[in-house]
């Protein structure tokens, strides 16, 4: 008989993931998606339930990795919410399954793994194509994902600036507090990004926040936001100038509404660069177009549970 599910949840699967374990098994992982082989990555695309009478969507994102012996799938809803609402934008959960068996082993807390992934993501795309000595990071955004972002960005690399800018003032102090480390908060999201290397896009707006005529030439821009065919952070002067990037080419083209709405086209996915068979365009304005993949939520998922197994001392 199955032993019952365990349950890990906020606090411990914190503890239980960090950057520097996470990032070099996304990139296995990126690598593993792009090759197409579906005994390494079977994951369909997102299933998205709306949920009209709440302004929100629920995602299902099942993944299994064979050769891993990883079964997974996260269960988020996410929403469109008004300015000051105390309600949650996103709520997550990862279910971890046997693939033999069938049982769920582990239940978890999927807002974390979901912000830390994400950030995980985004670092790995600054890694392969932010421009040499870069210096300055620019957050547009103030949420979970924008803290997230800033300490997976600030442990990764070193930069010698980080501002950040939020639609409210009281949203950049919170952030300010949150983060407890050095950043300079900019009263227009012109002011943040102007002259920075990095820029993270990482907010809940359906219209364009960014526009190409205030990102320098060579400027790496990691979207994070906008994950619906209607929604956007980058304008068309940014998304036609720029080389795009995205972790899915499909998820990008069906998913994005700054991909489909510009006409941009997909140069590459993260993994096709991670393989060798894509380019890194450097010395170009590059974007990245984040959208989160189920096999990202599982090998995370599949770390935490064996840290979690290894601290129980059942391993």
């Amino acid at each position: 008989m199955a032993e019952p599910p365990i349950v890990i949840w906020e606090r411990e699967v914190t503890q239980l993931l960090c950057p520097a374990d996470l990032i070099p098994r996304l990139e296995d992982a990126l690598g593993k998606f792009s090759r197409r082989d579906e005994t390494e990555v079977l994951q369909p695309l997102r299933t998205a339930l709306p949920l009209q009478k709440h302004g929100g969507f629920m995602g299902l994102m099942p993944t299994y990795m064979e050769k891993d012996g990883v079964l997974s799938t996260k269960f988020v809803c996410f929403y469109k919410r008004e300015e000051g609402s105390t309600l949650p934008a996103v709520q997550a959960t990862v279910v971890l399954l046997d693939p033999e068996f069938g049982n769920v082993k582990a239940v978890m807390d999927g807002e974390v793994i979901t912000a830390m992934r994400t950030a995980a993501v985004s670092a790995i795309s600054a890694k392969l194509l932010m421009p040499p000595q870069a210096e300055v990071l620019a957050i547009l955004g103030t949420g979970k994902q924008a803290i997230s972002h800033y300490r997976v960005f600030t442990e990764t690399f070193s930069f010698k600036e980080v501002r950040v800018w939020s639609r409210s003032k009281q949203g950049v102090a919170r952030f300010i507090s949150s983060v407890g480390g050095p950043v300079q908060g900019c009263s227009s999201a012109e002011e943040a990004v102007r002259g920075a290397d990095v820029i993270l896009t990482v907010t809940g707006s359906t219209e364009p926040v960014l526009l190409g005529q205030w990102v320098k030439a060579g400027a790496h821009v990691a979207a994070v936001g906008a994950c619906r065919p209607d929604w956007r952070e980058l304008d068309d002067v940014l998304m036609k100038e720029a080389v795009v990037y995205a972790d899915s080419r499909e998820g990008a083209t069906l998913e994005s509404g700054d991909v489909i709405l510009s006409g941009a086209e997909v140069f590459a996915e993260l993994g096709e660069v991670i393989n060798g068979t894509k380019a890194a365009h450097r010395e170009k304005t590059t974007v990245f177009k984040s959208l989160g993949m189920g096999v990202e939520d599982a090998v995370s998922a599949q770390l935490v549970f064996d840290r979690w197994k290894a601290k129980a001392g059942k391993v």
